[in-house]
């Protein structure tokens, strides 16, 4: 069966999060977005924790339901940590996903990681000790644990951030890398991206949402051809099987907020070479620019861009439905007027993904306006324009030229990607 999987999102438990981010709520928008599986976040908060245990039921599969049998919507207990600690002479901050099968394992993971650090300050716990401790932890709890560096080239809190983070996941993790089976790329960072890095042969690449609110859900996922089943989904991820782990859906990475070099402040944004000019200090003010997501993945490839290496998992570049209508219509994202366009396609052709992924752009036509037809079409192709993100600003994409833009970014087809 087809799965679609965003895991890696917050609770309400976690900070800057909205407050209905709880499993009711994204058993809804799953349902909308045409996501199946859906991570939890959080677990080791004790109160997020007793909420999840009073409203979900195992499936016997590693995996969970909403007891009241009102979606059929899939759930995995995940959680996001945080780890802040020197090692080498510079402080390191660094977050990983956890994913367990059962409650039982995150019961008693939760025990131990109670040991190292306060687990009800925030949904996402901090730890002043290695993270390597934290993989130590998991792994003793039980072997089904999976540990994957989040968002790895995010300027912080990532395991190759510019600002805090290591060179290798040997680095990091020392002993306890060769069970670092994946890492999370970001929304700054592609699958081509990290391609150019041959250390990351060894793990597979994934992508999520970070969510922080139900309708950001599945702006990144994954896509699998397996059993709704937590062993089998993880065994395809250690494997890296093509044949169960079909592809990944992908920002565009120049939307993402730290795809170049720059500084929000000043309003300057610079291209990798451009850095290096001046020193990687902001020309207006004097301060240290943040160095983005694609000058990190300069400093640490050795290969050019455009090579794929064998095993590759393929990847596809969407624009979530919302952002095409509103820029058809001219509104606001978050407009009354692009939510009941958003709706009313979504209750015709089944979600936002059926109509991003499988729907044929004549059928489309037929119910919607011809510019939000157009924009699906446009961004299937990868023909679109894109001011990239930078210090913290997302960038700005466009379908249809109607502002200045950067030079149009044309979507990689080298792995035969929408046929």
């Amino acid at each position: 069966m087809r799965i679609i999987a965003d895991l890696h999102l917050h609770s309400k438990y976690s900070r800057a999060t909205s407050p209905d981010m709880d499993v009711e709520t994204l058993a809804r928008w799953g349902k909308l977005k045409g996501i199946n599986l859906i991570a939890t976040g959080d677990f080791t908060h004790p109160g997020y924790f007793y909420e999840l245990k009073s409203k979900l039921v195992s499936t016997g599969t590693g995996l969970f339901k909403l007891k009241d049998n009102s979606s059929d919507i899939f759930f995995l207990l995940s959680v996001e940590v945080s780890n802040v600690y020197s090692q080498a002479g510079k402080l390191r901050k660094i977050h990983t996903l956890l994913f367990v099968p059962t409650f039982e394992v995150a019961e008693k993971l939760n025990l131990k990681l109670s040991k190292l650090g306060k687990l009800t300050s925030d949904g996402r716990p901090t730890f002043g000790c290695p993270v390597k401790e934290i993989a130590q932890a998991a792994l003793e709890t039980s072997p089904d644990c999976m540990i994957i560096p989040a968002h790895a080239w995010t300027p912080w809190f990532s395991i190759f951030g510019s600002n805090s983070g290591f060179d290798s996941i040997e680095e990091a993790f020392g002993s306890y890398s060769k069970y670092i089976y994946a890492i999370e790329t970001g929304l700054s960072s592609d699958p081509p991206m990290n391609w150019r890095v041959s250390g990351l042969d060894k793990v597979t690449l994934i992508s999520n949402s970070d969510a922080h609110s139900a309708s950001r859900l599945g702006r990144e996922a994954n896509v699998f051809d397996c059993q709704m089943d937590y062993y089998e989904i993880m065994k395809a991820l250690k494997e890296k099987d093509k044949n169960k782990f079909l592809h990944t859906i992908e920002f565009f990475p120049e939307e993402g907020k730290y795809h170049f070099d720059g500084h929000r402040k000043c309003n300057l944004s610079y291209k990798p070479g451009q850095t290096k000019q001046v020193n990687s200090l902001c020309p207006v003010c004097g301060r240290k620019l943040t160095v983005g997501v694609l000058s990190r993945v300069d400093d640490l490839a050795d290969r050019p861009d455009g090579f794929i290496p064998d095993g590759a998992i393929p990847y596809k570049n969407l624009i979530p439905l919302e952002e095409i209508i509103a820029e058809a219509l001219g509104q606001s994202r978050d407009t009354k007027g692009v939510e009941r366009e958003y709706l009313r396609l979504v209750g015709e052709f089944g979600s936002e993904f059926s109509i991003l992924l499988d729907l044929p752009i004549f059928e489309l036509e037929k119910t919607a306006a011809p510019k939000i037809a157009e924009g699906v079409r446009l961004m299937r192709e990868g023909k679109v324009q894109i001011e990239p993100g930078y210090d913290g600003v997302f960038g700005k994409i466009s379908l249809f030229g109607e502002e200045k833009k950067a030079v149009p970014i044309q979507q990689q087809d080298q792995l035969g990607l929408f046929g």
